[in-house]
């Protein structure tokens, strides 16, 4: 079988909700008037990802000027379901392909950097939420659990996601490709040369194709009065692309692709998968497990909520 792929390196339209969102439907629709049967979007395209930001927080001290930086980021992400999701469905259905997307999730008042599936049908099939949120990450986001681990079984393989340094939890991937894990997606907020080799690493690792998207966006496209520590040059990129689409022996199919927008694609022969199992099975084989086990959590940490 045949399946073509696409990867959507665009950047968002930080904290504002309907461009983003509009923006997402036009490559929505590009990448299914270009024949994708998948398209996978960059980490927290809706509402952007607020690069050089520290939300002015030190160890002990907040601020009213942090506070309302928060309140601003905050306003801008999306419930899940909710409207949003209900466009980006019908984005789905009109172009008939799968889509994967990196969203700013809000839950009571704590957010979650998500990557959400939707079928060609324009069905909500599932989120992942990041497990864990890297260095000041954690100053404004909250922490996924093992309850939103897909691995969904559709017609053109097995679809999940894994989200930018989550990529660097070896126990992580091994959940994944201990599901079956063929179409392997990877939102990301890192550009920087050293991530391509990671991803074809897992490609190697998992025996599953790899697409990687991260944004390209300028210190312009955020609002004039962000503080930015990165730079204020409005024209000054802050985040590069680098997005990538890989086979299951590490071979680079199309990409990476610095400093532009673009819809990366790339036929992907699903007979890959097996040939490249042919030798290293990671979760098959090759997994010794009489040496080694793997206990995942998959139960939903629930917060504390009141009911009548």
């Amino acid at each position: 079988m045949k399946v073509k792929a696409g990867v959507a390196q665009v950047g968002a339209v930080p904290f504002d909700v309907e461009a983003s969102l509009a923006k997402a439907e036009a490559w929505i629709a590009k990448a299914g008037a270009a024949g994708c049967a998948v398209v996978v979007f960059p980490e927290a395209f809706l509402c952007g990802y607020p690069k050089g930001s520290d939300f002015d927080i030190s160890i002990g001290v907040r601020t009213a000027r942090g506070r309302e930086e928060f309140r601003r980021y905050f306003d801008a992400a999306i419930t899940v379901p909710g409207p949003q999701t209900e466009r980006l469905g019908q984005a789905a259905a009109q172009a008939g392909t799968y889509v994967v997307i990196g969203v700013m999730e809000r839950d009571l008042g704590t957010m979650y950097c998500t990557a959400l599936f939707f079928g060609p049908d324009g069905t909500l099939l599932g989120k992942h939420r990041k497990l864990m949120p890297t260095a000041a990450e954690r100053l404004a986001w909250g922490f996924g659990d093992g309850s939103t681990l897909p691995v969904l079984e559709t017609p053109i393989g097995k679809i999940g996601a894994v989200i930018c340094w989550e990529n660097y939890m070896p126990m992580l991937r091994m959940a994944m490709y201990a599901k079956g894990i063929s179409l392997y997606c990877a939102p990301t907020a890192d550009d920087r040369e050293t991530w391509l080799p990671t991803m074809r690493h897992i490609a190697l690792e998992g025996r599953c194709f790899v697409l990687t998207s991260c944004q390209v966006v300028r210190r312009a496209d955020f609002p004039q009065d962000y503080r930015c520590a990165v730079t204020d040059d409005p024209q000054a990129l802050l985040m590069h692309g680098g997005s990538a689409i890989i086979d299951p022996l590490g071979r680079v199919l199309a990409g990476p692709v610095f400093d532009e927008e673009t819809l990366l694609t790339a036929e992907l022969d699903m007979d890959e998968l097996a040939r490249a199992k042919f030798d290293f099975d990671v979760a098959g084989h090759y997994a010794r497990p009489d040496v080694f086990t793997l206990a995942v959590n998959e139960a939903p940490q629930k917060a504390v909520r009141i009911t009548a």
